[in-house]
């Protein structure tokens, strides 16, 4: 009689059901598993075999056959040993069929019969919810898995005798409660950043419009600084983001004891990261710096020094909200809808926009550093500024008035206008002005008559691409927002163009 466990495989954050069929059959003593399984699925039998002596239980003398179905799926990861494990107790006669078709399993299990926690629980639990099945989890897992529906039927066991129990009504297991990352400390103030005033302006902007930002400045001029204060003015994440970030953290081993994210992530990878590190990728597929920035924000400080080939794999991302990995064994997609935002020095030494300072190697200095950003990545930045060097007089100023918090009041309120004006449109999935179609976009951005003349002689002297001429409409229209006015005028297409024509380019030019 074949026995039989449930179990699940990754593809990117997809999930694939994958049945766990055991034999035990007369022959010579073996242990082997099929149905393409890597290394760490073929260990598994050490760890199972030693599993179960810790409970008291041997593995019969006879032949063992695993198969994991279907046989042409690649598997990968530690999180079969538990279904192995469970499915072989079955065909032993130690534990009910019945209890087992009607769970997913996954788990690790260490020699001494404990169960160890593993990655990707989360999407594993919205998958049995979908099939109408429980899961079968690690302790550690299981306010993860809560999170995935209130009626899904959880079994969290530190121990392999623990699941047996549960399922022989000896001893059933409470189902665990949803588990929330505690915020262990406020993010940093913007009240702490002195002078800078514009800066702090156009951060504004770009938090209230979800706009890819880049700050051109010397060294210390506070442009990381700003970064780091850009997650304290953003508003809180909705339920379905934090789920839809969670499910990234949980596929990246990232989830903090398996409580759900409920702060927007904020990555900032140094300039050395790879092309792989960012999109993601490797041997097995796992999710980059863009797809962990998801619903939050990426800040690539020194923007110059990554090198050309990685800054490239950020152009497609940035339109569309997704990376689509294509290697010879997978096809993956991860989402990454982040909001870009990155710092530069205008020349190799830094100094380019200081008033007085000549360098030695002229205008050229300047123009080579900024030439290793491409133009269309520089096209995708819809607010583009120079940030420079703080006095003396402004770091002696007394701390602003006005901090983080009155900011983000005012960025929430915009923020909430753009969500019911999509909604209302019937687009509840575009969140903000810069996710918004360009068809719809040059309908809801609409300047009135002299906005419409400003920007149409600015496009012509500024030669705007299509794509620049949207992402134009885009602050103008999170300006309005911001102002609470229902029409894009003049001023704001006038500060939209502000914030176009500053950056690398126009450094160089000056």
């Amino acid at each position: 009689m074949v026995a039989r466990a449930q179990t699940v495989a990754f593809n990117g954050i997809e999930t694939a059901l994958v049945d766990v069929q055991v034999l035990i059959s007369p022959g010579l003593p073996a242990f082997a598993i099929v149905g393409l399984p890597d290394k760490a699925v073929a260990e598994s039998r050490e760890r199972i075999r030693a599993a179960l002596q810790a409970v008291g239980l041997a593995l019969p003398a006879k032949r063992i056959t695993v198969n994991l179905s279907p046989a042409d799926l690649p598997k990968e990861g530690s999180h079969y040993d538990l279904p192995i494990a469970l499915a072989l107790l079955s065909a032993m006669g130690a534990l009910p069929q019945a209890f087992l078709s009607r769970h997913l399993a996954m788990g690790e299990l260490s020699l001494d019969g404990g169960i160890s926690p593993v990655l990707g629980v989360l999407p594993a639990a919205m998958r049995a919810l979908r099939a109408e099945r429980g899961i079968i989890c690690p302790a550690a897992n299981g306010g993860e898995a809560a999170w995935a529906g209130e009626t899904l039927d959880i079994v969290a066991a530190a121990t392999l005798v623990q699941v047996v129990n549960h399922a022989r009504g000896t001893h059933p297991l409470a189902r665990p409660r949803p588990a929330m990352a505690a915020q262990t400390r406020q993010p940093p103030d913007l009240r702490d950043v002195r002078g800078q005033e514009s800066a702090k302006r156009a951060l504004e902007v770009a938090a209230a419009g979800g706009h890819h930002m880049l700050m051109n400045g010397p060294p210390g001029a506070g442009k990381s600084m700003l970064a780091a204060r850009l997650p304290s003015i953003l508003p809180p994440m909705t339920p379905r983001e934090m789920l839809e970030t969670s499910v990234i953290a949980s596929l990246a081993g990232i989830l903090p004891n398996g409580a759900i994210v409920a702060t927007r992530p904020f990555r900032a990878p140094h300039h050395t990261a790879s092309q792989v590190a960012l999109a993601g990728g490797g041997h097995r597929a796992r999710p980059g710096e863009m797809s962990l920035a998801h619903n939050g924000v990426l800040f690539l400080d020194e923007l110059p020094e990554f090198s050309p080939r990685a800054l490239e794999v950020l152009r497609q991302p940035l339109e569309n909200g997704e990376v689509h990995i294509a290697r010879a064994n997978y096809r993956v997609t991860f989402p990454a809808r982040f909001q870009l935002v990155a710092a530069m020095n205008p020349c190799k030494c830094g100094m380019a926009l200081e008033p007085g300072h000549t360098c030695r190697r002229g205008a050229r200095c300047a123009r080579d550093y900024q030439a290793r950003i491409s133009g269309p990545l520089l096209d995708r930045f819809d607010i583009r500024i120079t940030v420079p060097a703080v006095s003396v007089a402004d770091l002696s100023l007394p701390p602003a008035r006005e901090g983080s918090a009155q900011v983000a009041a005012r960025v929430a309120r915009a923020r909430d206008i753009q969500r019911r004006r999509y909604e209302a449109l019937g687009l509840p999935d575009v969140r903000n002005n810069a996710q918004a179609p360009a068809g719809v976009l040059e309908e809801v951005a609409r300047p009135d008559a002299d906005g419409h003349k400003m920007l149409l002689r600015a496009a012509e002297s500024l030669r705007l691409s299509a794509r620049g001429y949207h992402r134009v409409l885009r602050v103008a229209r999170t300006l309005a927002d911001l102002a609470g006015e229902e029409r894009v005028g003049r001023l704001h297409v006038a500060e939209a163009l502000a914030y176009r024509g500053h950056g690398p380019s126009a450094a160089v030019a000056a």
